[in-house]
C-alpha cells in the first residue's frame, strides 16, 4: 500500500465521492440523512446520481430507494444510484437488482501523491498555464472535446466554493488540452481532462497533470484523486504512468 492510500477506508471513499459531488454543484439536490439525491439538467450524467451514504436497516433502505425514485420521477428522469462497496449500505446493490436496476458504467477511483504527479517528465511542445477560474479559452477547448453548452458549464463552475485550478496546454495561441483540480479537505480532485484529438499522444495530458499537481501542492493538498471509467484505456494508461493507483472500484445501478 502506497503512502497515498495509507488512510483510505470506507469513510475516506465516501468523503472523496462527496468531494467529487461538491466539485460540480448541481441545480437540484436533496439530502436525506446521508443520501445525496442530485439532478443536473444538461450536466454530466454522473452529477445527477444518488450518493447513498447513510447507514440504514433493510426496511428503511427500501423506503430510501422509493424516495429516490420519486425524486427523479418528479424531474422526468430515471433514478441512477452509485454503488461503492463498503461506502453504501449493505444489501443495496442486491435490492436494486431485484427492482430491475441494471448495473453499468464501472468506474475506478484512484489516488496519488501530489509530489509524485508533479514530477512527471515534461515532453511535447505545449506550454501550460493554470488560472483560478475558467477562462473563455479554457471553456472553448473543453467544449470542443466534450460538447455541451460552455456557458452553462461556466455557470456551474462559478458556483464552486472550493479553491480551483484550471489548466490549459497551448501550442502557439491555441489551447489543445484542459483539465481542472478542486481542493477539498486536503485532497485535490482532478476533473474535466480533455484533449483535442490531434493533440493526443503528444504529452499534453502529462503536462496538465503535473501542472495541476504543483498547483494542488501549493494549496496544501498533498494527495490527489480522480475517477475514470474502466473502458477508458488511454486515460487509465496516462494515470498509471502519473502514479495513480486504484483504491476503490464502483459502478452505477440505473432503473430499467
Amino acid at each position: 500500500m502506497s503512502a497515498a492510500h495509507a488512510v483510505v477506508g470506507p469513510e475516506v471513499v465516501r468523503g472523496l465521492q462527496e468531494g467529487a459531488a461538491r466539485a460540480l454543484p448541481v441545480e437540484y439536490v436533496e439530502h436525506v440523512e446521508g443520501w445525496w439525491m442530485r439532478h443536473s439538467p444538461g450536466g454530466p450524467w454522473w452529477a445527477g446520481t444518488v450518493l447513498p451514504h447513510g447507514g440504514v436497516g433493510p426496511e428503511e433502505l427500501l423506503r430510501r430507494v422509493v424516495r429516490a425514485e420519486e425524486f427523479y420521477a418528479a424531474h422526468g428522469v430515471v433514478a441512477r444510484i452509485q454503488i461503492a462497496p463498503g461506502a453504501c449500505p449493505p444489501g443495496l446493490d442486491a435490492l436494486l437488482a431485484e427492482r430491475g436496476y441494471r448495473a453499468e458504467s464501472p468506474v475506478s477511483l484512484q489516488a496519488a501523491l501530489s509530489a509524485r504527479v508533479a514530477d512527471l517528465p515534461a515532453a511535447g511542445p505545449q506550454r501550460v498555464r493554470v488560472d483560478d477560474r475558467p477562462t473563455a479559452r479554457w471553456l472553448d477547448a473543453w467544449h470542443a472535446v466534450k460538447g455541451g453548452d460552455p456557458l452553462a458549464e461556466r455557470d456551474r463552475l462559478t458556483r464552486l466554493e472550493q479553491p480551483c485550478g484550471y489548466a490549459r496546454a497551448t501550442v502557439g495561441d491555441e489551447a489543445v488540452a484542459v483539465g481542472r483540480v478542486v481542493v477539498d479537505d486536503g485532497w485535490a480532485g482532478v476533473f474535466g481532462m480533455a484533449t483535442l484529438p490531434r493533440a493526443r499522444g503528444t504529452g499534453a495530458g502529462r503536462r496538465l497533470l503535473a501542472a495541476l499537481a504543483r498547483w494542488a501542492a501549493a494549496h496544501r493538498a498533498d494527495r490527489m484523486y480522480l475517477q475514470v471509467e474502466h473502458g477508458n484505456v488511454p486515460a487509465l494508461r496516462l494515470y498509471e504512468k502519473a502514479g495513480f493507483t486504484e483504491i476503490c472500484a464502483f459502478h452505477y445501478r440505473t432503473k430499467g
